[in-house]
């Protein structure tokens, strides 16, 4: 579990936040890596544009004073972990691992749940969220309350 990293910014950086992601918004419309140059200690690196993309993620969450979690794919959460994420009860998650939404593994008599395929039910159930508000808003549509 020490691959899960919680960055919280101080009141301080979101300035910081909000400028370095300006400056970032030209990098990422180029192709290939991107150079960064580090003032004080002057040196560089290069950086691939994937990367710069997850960093401007975290420059945007920051920049509203939001902290952001990071947690690599392969991580392996407790369902504590995994209900937080979902901002649900752990008795709700394990509604959704006994039924087959989310996949897990038992380790003793312990569930745990790999990251991607918390992400998987994540981006699944916001689809689901849309297509119903879209298909609410086709139904006022037609009813001519919209």
């Amino acid at each position: 579990m020490s691959d899960i990293a919680t960055l919280v910014p101080a009141p301080a950086d979101a300035e910081l936040a909000a400028s370095a992601l300006r400056g970032l918004d030209s990098a990422l419309g180029t192709e290939g890596a991107v150079r960064l140059q580090f003032s004080g200690q002057g040196g560089e690196v290069e950086v691939p544009r994937s990367a710069l993309a997850a960093l401007a993620q975290v420059l945007e969450s920051f920049a509203h004073g939001e902290g952001v979690t990071v947690v690599p794919a392969h991580a392996e959460l407790t369902t504590q972990q995994a209900a937080d994420v979902l901002n649900v009860s752990r008795p709700f998650l394990i509604g959704l691992l006994e039924t087959g939404q989310i996949d897990f593994r038992t380790v003793g008599r312990h569930r745990r749940v790999k990251a991607a395929s918390l992400i998987r039910y994540l981006r699944a159930d916001d689809a689901r969220h849309a297509a119903a508000a879209d298909a609410l808003a086709a139904e006022a549509h037609a009813l001519g309350l919209a």
